[in-house]
C-alpha cells in the first residue's frame, strides 16, 4: 500500500477483476494466483485462450508458468534488480510513452539517471534470470497494449517489499500502462477484507479513508465527529506491537481475527511476548490457537451469522447478509466493541445497526460518501464513490493521478536481511495451498478440503534432496536461527535448486517458528518469502532390544 500510495497517491488496486481479459499483456509477479486467488487465476487463463499474452515472475513453478508465453526464474528477494533491468531496456531500446511521461508524471530524469547502474550482465548475475529473457519480457510488455501487473504477497512480503511495488508503479507509468482498461498495478488483497479493513481506519497513522491523523485539519474533523480529543501522533503495527510485548512496553492486547502464533514470524517470540502480557482478550470465531493463550475470549460471528460490508480487492463494497443466526452466545463484532465501549462510559457508540455504523463511515470518509446500504443492495459499488449519483470508479487515475503527478523513484538494491551461508544453506520461501487457507483457523475444520491436503510438505528440489539422501515423502526437520519444524518432503522440480517451499497452514508443522522478523522499514511487513535454514533427515528411532 506504501509504495503505491507514493507514486500513485492512493494504495488501492487501480482497475477492475472483470477488467483483466481487456489485458492484451498480463506480467504475473510474485503471486500464484491460480491458487491464492482461484478466481481471478481462471480470469486470467481465459483472458490467454483468447489471446493475452502472459509473462509469469517467480521463484516457483507455480501452475500459471503452464499458460505463460514467458517464464522468468529468478532468485527469491531479487525483484528490484529484474525490474529495474527491464526499465533499462525499455528507455535503451526507446520504448517508454514519452508523451505519457511529459504529461502525467515527476521525478522521470532522476529516475531515468539510475537505471544505469543496472546493465543487463549485473541482472543475471543477481537475479539468476537469462538476459535474453528478461529482454523478451521488456519487449513484450511495453510494446504489446494494455498491459497490466498482477501481484501478491511474493512481491510485498521482504524488507524491501515498498521498493519492490515502486518498481512496479515506475514500470507501468515507463509504458503509459496506467489509467486505461486492461492495464494498471492490481495488487491481488490476501484475505477478503483487507482492503476495506485498512479503508476505515484499522491502520496506525490514518483514520478512515487514509485521513492522515498528523494532520491538524483531520484531526479537528474526527475530534468534532466523535467528541473526544485524539491523539496526533501515529499508533503501532503489528509487527510493533509484539515485540513491544515482549519487551514489556506493552500491557495488555485486545485481539481480533488474528491468529499470530502461527501467521506472524518467529513464533517461539510470538508466544513468549503473549505470555508476558498482565491482560489478554482474543475476539474470534473459533477457540484459535493464539486464543489459548487469553485471559478472555469472546465469541465473535462468523460472516454468515451477521450484517455488513466487505470491501474487496477491486475496492468493491458489497452487502453481507445474515443467513442464519448467531451459533450460542457469539455475537457480531460491532456489537461486542460497542457494548464494551458503552460499559467503559464511552459516548459514540449507541449504533443500533451495521447500516447506521455505515452512514458514518459515509459521513466522514470522502471516499465512501456515495455509498450506502440503499444502493448497495442494487450491486456493489467501487470507491471512489463520493456522492449519491456517482456511480463508482471502475479505474483510477484515468486523467490524473490522485496524487497530482505520477512520482517515478529511483530505486537501489538492498539484498535480503537474511542470506544462505554454510550452516544455514537453504532459502525458505512460504506461499499457499488452493485447498487450506492462512493459518488454517477455518479450513482445517473442513473433512473435504483435508482429503486434498491435510499436512505439510517441504517441497525441495531433487538435487537437494539427494545431496541430502532425502527420498519423497521421507520426514525431515527444517532448521532456522529461530527453530526447527518437523513435515514431511515433497521432492519436486518446481522448487529450484537451493530453495524449499512451504505453507503455512499447519499447526502441527507451524512453519512460521522459522520464518525471519526482520521487516520492511516503510510498510513493516516481515520478510516471510526469505529464510536462510538447512534440512535435515530424520532419522528413525533405533529398535529396542529383544528381551
Amino acid at each position: 500500500m506504501a509504495g503505491l500510495a507514493t507514486t500513485f497517491g492512493s494504495g488501492a488496486m487501480t482497475n477492475s477483476i472483470n477488467d483483466i481479459p481487456e489485458a492484451q499483456c498480463i506480467l504475473a509477479i510474485g503471486t500464484n494466483t491460480t491458487e491464492a486467488h482461484p478466481i481471478i487465476g481462471m480470469n486470467v487463463r481465459q483472458a490467454v485462450q483468447h489471446g493475452t499474452r502472459l509473462i509469469v515472475a517467480n521463484p516457483l513453478e507455480i501452475e500459471l508458468v503452464k499458460d505463460a508465453d514467458l517464464w522468468i526464474q529468478h532468485r527469491p528477494g531479487t525483484d528490484v534488480v529484474l525490474l529495474m533491468g527491464i526499465m533499462k531496456i525499455i528507455v535503451d531500446e526507446g520504448l517508454a510513452d514519452e508523451a505519457f511521461i511529459d504529461s502525467r508524471c515527476e521525478n522521470y530524469a532522476e529516475f531515468k539517471e539510475s537505471l544505469k547502474d543496472y546493465p543487463l550482465k549485473l541482472v543475471e548475475e543477481i537475479t539468476g534470470a537469462p538476459g535474453e529473457k528478461v529482454a523478451e519480457a521488456a519487449r513484450m510488455y511495453a510494446t504489446i497494449k494494455p498491459a497490466a501487473i498482477l501481484y501478491t504477497l511474493g512481491i510485498t512480503q521482504h524488507t524491501h517489499g515498498t521498493d519492490n511495488v515502486m518498481a512496479l508503479a515506475n514500470l507501468a507509468m515507463l509504458t503509459g500502462n496506467i489509467g486505461k482498461p486492461g492495464s494498471g498495478v492490481n495488487p491481488l488483497r490476501g484475505q477478503n477484507n483487507v482492503q476495506g479493513a485498512c479503508d476505515v481506519g484499522a491502520l496506525p497513522n490514518v483514520y478512515p479513508g487514509y485521513q492522515s491523523v498528523a494532520d491538524e485539519k483531520m484531526q479537528k474533523k474526527f475530534e468534532d465527529a466523535w467528541g473526544v480529543k485524539l491523539d496526533p501522533k501515529p499508533g503501532k503495527t503489528l509487527t510493533d506491537i509484539i515485540p513491544a510485548a515482549h519487551k514489556g512496553e506493552i500491557k495488555a492486547i485486545y485481539l481480533m481475527g488474528e491468529n499470530p502464533s502461527l501467521s506472524d514470524p518467529d513464533g517461539k517470540h510470538v508466544r513468549e511476548a503473549l505470555n508476558r502480557l498482565e491482560f489478554f482478550v482474543v475476539q474470534d470465531i473459533f477457540l484459535s490457537e493464539t486464543a489459548r493463550f487469553a485471559d478472555v475470549v469472546l465469541p465473535a460471528c462468523s460472516f454468515a451469522e451477521k450484517e455488513g460490508t466487505f470491501t474487496n480487492t477491486e475496492r468493491r463494497v458489497q452487502r453481507v447478509r445474515k443467513a442464519i443466526e448467531p451459533v450460542g452466545v457469539s455475537r457480531p463484532d460491532w456489537g461486542i466493541t460497542c457494548e464494551i465501549a458503552r460499559r467503559m462510559g464511552a459516548k459514540g457508540f449507541d449504533f443500533k445497526s451495521p447500516e447506521a455504523i455505515m452512514e458514518e463511515i459515509a459521513r466522514l470518509t470522502p471516499s465512501y460518501g456515495g455509498i450506502n446500504y440503499t444502493r448497495l443492495e442494487k450491486g456493489g459499488l467501487q470507491w471512489p464513490c463520493p456522492t449519491q449519483e456517482h456511480p463508482g470508479t471502475a479505474i483510477l487515475h484515468t486523467g490524473i493521478f490522485t496524487r497530482g503527478k505520477g512520482k517515478f523513484i529511483p530505486l537501489v538494491y538492498r539484498p535480503p536481511a537474511e542470506m544462505p551461508d554454510d550452516e544455514y544453506p537453504l532459502v525458505l520461501t512460504t506461499h499457499r495451498s488452493l485447498f487450506q487457507f492462512h493459518t488454517g483457523t477455518m479450513t482445517r475444520k473442513v473433512k473435504g478440503l483435508n482429503i486434498f491436503k491435510s499436512e505439510e510438505r517441504v517441497a525441495m528440489n531433487p538435487a537437494d534432496a539427494q545431496s541430502l539422501d532425502i527420498a519423497d515423502g521421507e520426514m525431515v526437520r527444517v532448521v532456522s536461527r529461530r527453530g526447527d519444524v518437523t513435515a514431511r518432503a515433497l521432492v519436486t522440480e518446481k522448487s529450484p535448486q537451493g530453495t524449499v517451499a512451504m505453507t503455512f497452514h499447519f499447526a502441527e508443522s507451524p512453519t512460521n517458528e522459522l520464518t525471519n522478523p526482520a521487516y520492511d522499514p516503510v510498510a513493516k511487513i516481515p520478510e516471510f518469502k526469505i529464510s536462510a535454514v538447512r534440512v535435515e533427515k530424520v532419522k528413525k528411532a533405533a529398535a529396542s532390544p529383544a528381551r
